[in-house]
């Protein structure tokens, strides 16, 4: 394309017009700027656009050929305007955010809840990944937030405490008849039975890693999964014990189907929360997430 936008505009308001004067007062151009615009996409294209007479414009036939495409061009942008607007007076918008699958059902979800009623037109995906991975994914700015634990070093995530969790050891009462009649003492649970833990990448696993190493804590025998939803599901089966978060497990503890285990030196809490990269352009979607988030009650 030869001609810059504003040469088609002005072919397509005479057309519409058929008559340069009127065309020139639509426009607010002079007659003669109308004129030499039309008389140069012409000599661009290579063809006379219209025919001249005393009465006005009409356009030949090459010119009704440019007319319906310039025409389709001009219809389009012009639903691409009205879509904008009403995009902006609706608020629509994206969000992604990553999170691990557990804070996923169990903090996210219900929280998401109510951000979509405030803002039913802002699209979300969720990516569910470890909190390390979601990190790796914030600071190459794949994601918009995430929903992680505290980092301990990440110079550029502004992180939101939401709330503490704290994580404990389980297991059913037939499992730990099964370990008495063993004659394993309660104070030699973890380092004598089949712990159920997350894997290795995630950081719940590497705060508990950390916790068995500080106290010198000798494990044996493990089952690693990536989901804490299936190590509750396991520890409520009797196939071990299950190193959980407290608040997931309200429900079981409550109605006895899993009893916590006692620790001598308990496991320090935690901090979850919202995160996002410093470095990366707040858009309208995040900042609305962050305002509601900063002002949300769990």
């Amino acid at each position: 394309m030869n001609q810059n936008l504003s040469s088609y505009r002005i072919f397509y308001a005479v057309a519409n017009a058929g008559n340069i004067s009127k065309a020139a007062k639509e426009l607010y151009i002079s007659q003669p700027a109308i004129s030499k615009s039309i008389q140069k996409l012409e000599d661009s294209v290579g063809v006379r656009l219209f025919d001249r007479s005393s009465r006005g414009v009409t356009l030949t036939s090459e010119g009704e050929l440019l007319y319906s495409h310039v025409k389709s061009a001009f219809e389009t942008l012009s639903l691409g305007e009205e879509k904008l607007r009403r995009s902006i007076a609706l608020g629509v918008g994206h969000l992604s955010i990553g999170v691990s699958s557990t804070l996923c059902k169990y903090i996210l979800l219900p929280y998401l809840k109510d951000f979509i009623k405030k803002y039913p037109h802002i699209n979300i995906s969720i990516a569910c990944h470890s909190t390390n991975q979601t990190l790796a994914l914030l600071e190459d700015g794949k994601l918009d937030v995430g929903l992680i634990g505290k980092p301990e070093n990440s110079k550029n995530i502004d992180f939101y405490c939401l709330r503490e969790i704290e994580d404990i050891f389980v297991a059913t009462d037939d499992y730990l008849h099964i370990l008495k009649l063993r004659g394993v003492e309660p104070d030699q649970i973890l380092q004598n039975s089949t712990l159920m833990l997350l894997d290795k990448e995630n950081m719940t696993r590497q705060y508990i890693d950390d916790y068995f190493q500080s106290n010198h804590i000798a494990i044996q025998d493990t089952i690693e999964v990536s989901n804490m939803d299936l190590l509750i599901e396991m520890s409520k089966i009797s196939l071990g014990v299950g190193c959980v978060i407290r608040d997931f497990v309200k429900d079981e503890l409550q109605t006895g189907i899993l009893k916590e285990i006692p620790l001598g030196i308990p496991i320090h809490k935690r901090e979850i929360g919202f995160a996002y990269n410093q470095n990366v352009r707040v858009s309208n979607s995040l900042e609305h997430f962050i305002e509601f988030y900063e002002s949300y009650t769990l």
